[in-house]
């Protein structure tokens, strides 16, 4: 998939500093790679955004996991697959972690995605989503 740059619910190209003001520090949905939804992550230890972001759809059956606040997991209201805050499945029926995707900053703090190709940080495998 060809690198874009992530648009927001209005199809407004999304930037760093409009991102970190409308998420109030929560994962939030951005339309991706091929036009899919991604979640964007808060950065860790001050940072405004994680180098990289999550696919929302299950990968039970392709329901949009929504990122749950009071039990901080992502939540399939389908059949109830829960992922960790990496994507990881915690809970399935679910059978692999949530698709990754690299975050980058380009020209005017946009926000891009990217194709994730290398090793699946979580657990070291090829990344099934290629």
């Amino acid at each position: 998939a060809r690198a874009v740059v992530a648009l927001d619910e209005g199809f407004v190209q999304v930037t760093a500093a409009s991102w970190a003001q409308t998420s109030g520090g929560l994962p939030g949905l951005v339309q991706g790679l091929r036009g899919e939804p991604f979640f964007l992550l808060p950065g860790k230890d001050g940072g405004a955004l994680r180098n990289y972001a999550l696919k929302a759809e299950c990968t039970h059956l392709g329901c949009i996991a929504p990122w749950d606040q009071s039990t901080k997991r992502f939540v399939c209201p389908c059949h109830g697959s829960q992922y960790d805050e990496e994507g990881r499945v915690l809970r399935g029926p679910a059978p692999t972690a949530l698709a990754l995707a690299h975050v980058s900053l380009i020209a005017g703090d946009k926000v891009q995605l990217s194709a994730w190709t290398e090793t699946d940080f979580r657990d070291d495998s090829a990344p099934w989503w290629k």
